[in-house]
């Protein structure tokens, strides 16, 4: 079964079209030649099953597949229909009614119930999911149908891949090495000493131990990558508006795991009194009442690192002489409401990253993808000595937009670099501690950046979690110093005294 429209519209006129009818029909009957299969492969255009010419206008039913769309359909025939009864016979078309809008969608299985804008009614049967549209001109001329298609295939396509496991190829793995370690790292951490939870859901406070070990996470980072590949370092926003967000894509699906930013609805302190005079006769916080006086959200904490840089360039014509272009940033937290997963270290809503982005012609960002997997390479085997593998897996901006599958460009696309974490045993879980991201031209064409000579512009990123390599790293090798490979213990240096207490 393929993808299959019907529509029952009317063109409204201004007055009875009954004298123009025989003109009218012998255009629709050519329309079908012409311009409803213009730019659809021979037999594939739209189809004009019915025709009835009315006191107020001419009422067309249209049937049609995946090309020239029946609502494209009637958008085609409106202008040569007005010309034809105005020039001819001073009719006007006052606009188009659509009285009935059915799309067929093939699919192996039903969804599950859904509410999406302008789908009245969602049905499935033999094979397919039957939508019905409740839409007018306005909705048709904004590609409303479209999105709405578009919508429900990814939903039936992410319905048939199923989770992320059927999206990963092995691409390269260390072998086997021994560990010196086999606890739970951040149990661990918590009994040293190291770290202690913070007061907010998966956050944690890091004692000079731990931070020690971040600070060398991040002069290896600087010394192994950004030096070496010519990094310049910036600061990128960690409040994000909507606009953004829309236009890196992530207004698709990001809203179950951001942290939301709330704008009170004024400074004024009359406005506030009441909450502050509440807490202080009940010294309890009143969030039913502050809930009332704060305004609609204005975007959200840092979610990805990466988009909040865009509008740096966004509108502006790059020098070719100025590309490739590498920019960092490790000025601030990043934060995800990762409901039901928290573990420890391993997975927080709070997490301290760096994050390596990258712009040039598509050969120069893939040229520079390679050259930063090598780095990781040697970081990862000659510096920390970790047991860890990468795999090619559904690109993370396709995820974080609720999509599934592979990029269709073969050279776009998501690397994981994942540790064995020896506490969960030999057929345990491996640990995500890294990623690094070809992109294409997403965020380019996402935020309207060109280039000098016209060519096309690709980008890509990294993030680098200091948590998720601290956890790797102690889930493999321990807190002892003495257990730490020489290159990383060399870099360390002597870890400083933590906090006691009596």
């Amino acid at each position: 079964m393929e993808l299959q429209f019907r529509i029952k519209g009317m063109f409204r006129t201004s007055t009875d079209p009954g004298p123009a009818k025989d003109e009218v029909l012998e255009l629709l009957e050519n329309a079908r030649t012409t311009i409803l299969s213009k730019g659809a492969p021979e037999g594939k255009g739209a189809n004009i099953t019915s025709v009835v010419v009315k006191d107020n206008g001419i009422e067309l039913e249209i049937t049609s597949g995946r090309f020239v769309r029946v609502h494209d359909a009637m958008l085609r025939l409106r202008k040569p229909l007005a010309e034809l009864l105005g020039k001819g016979h001073r009719i006007g078309i006052r606009g188009i009614d659509i009285a009935e809008y059915t799309v067929t969608i093939p699919s192996e299985k039903p969804l599950k119930p859904l509410k999406i804008p302008y789908v009245s009614s969602m049905e499935y049967t033999d094979g397919a999911i039957v939508l019905s549209l409740d839409v007018g001109e306005s909705e048709i001329e904004k590609r409303i149908p479209d999105r709405i298609i578009t919508l429900i295939e990814d939903k039936v396509a992410a319905q048939s891949y199923g989770g992320k496991g059927e999206h990963w190829n092995l691409l390269w793995e260390s072998g086997k090495k021994e560990h010196v370690f086999n606890e739970d790292p951040t149990q661990e951490m918590m009994k040293q000493g190291w770290i202690k939870r913070g007061s907010s859901r998966g956050q944690w406070i890091h004692g000079p131990q731990s931070v020690a070990v971040f600070r060398a996470f991040e002069r290896i980072v600087i010394e192994e990558i950004v030096k070496p590949l010519g990094y310049r370092e910036m600061i990128f926003p960690k409040l994000v508006t909507w606009d953004v967000w829309q236009r890196s894509g992530h207004a698709k699906g990001v809203y179950p795991e951001i942290y939301y930013v709330c704008p009170p609805k004024t400074r004024d302190p009359e406005f506030w009194e009441e909450v502050a005079d509440h807490y202080k006769v009940t010294l309890e916080v009143p969030l039913d009442m502050i809930a009332e006086k704060i305004d609609k959200p204005i975007g959200g904490l840092c979610y990805a690192q990466c988009p909040p840089f865009w509008p740096f360039l966004q509108g502006e014509t790059m020098p070719d002489d100025g590309l490739p272009l590498y920019v960092f940033d490790r000025s601030g937290t990043s934060h995800r409401y990762e409901s039901g997963g928290i573990h420890g270290m391993e997975r927080v809503d709070e997490f301290h990253r760096i994050e390596l982005v990258f712009l040039g012609t598509p050969e120069q960002v893939v040229a520079h993808s390679e050259a930063m997997q090598e780095r990781y390479m040697h970081i990862f085997n000659d510096i920390l000595d970790l047991e860890w593998r990468t795999a090619w897996v559904t690109p993370w901006f396709m995820a974080q937009e609720g999509l599934a599958g592979l990029a269709t460009e073969t050279r776009v696309g998501t690397i994981d670099y994942e540790a064995v974490m020896p506490y969960r045993g030999e057929e345990g879980e491996w640990l995500e501690f890294q990623n690094m991201s070809v992109n294409g031209d997403k965020y380019p064409k996402g935020f309207n950046v060109k280039c000098q000579s016209n060519q096309e512009l690709w980008s890509g990123c990294s993030g680098i979690g200091l948590e998720r390599w601290a956890s790797a790293f102690y889930a493999q090798k321990g807190l002892e110093p003495d257990g730490w490979p020489d290159a990383f213990r060399e870099i360390v240096g002597e870890l400083p005294e933590g906090i006691r207490f009596l």
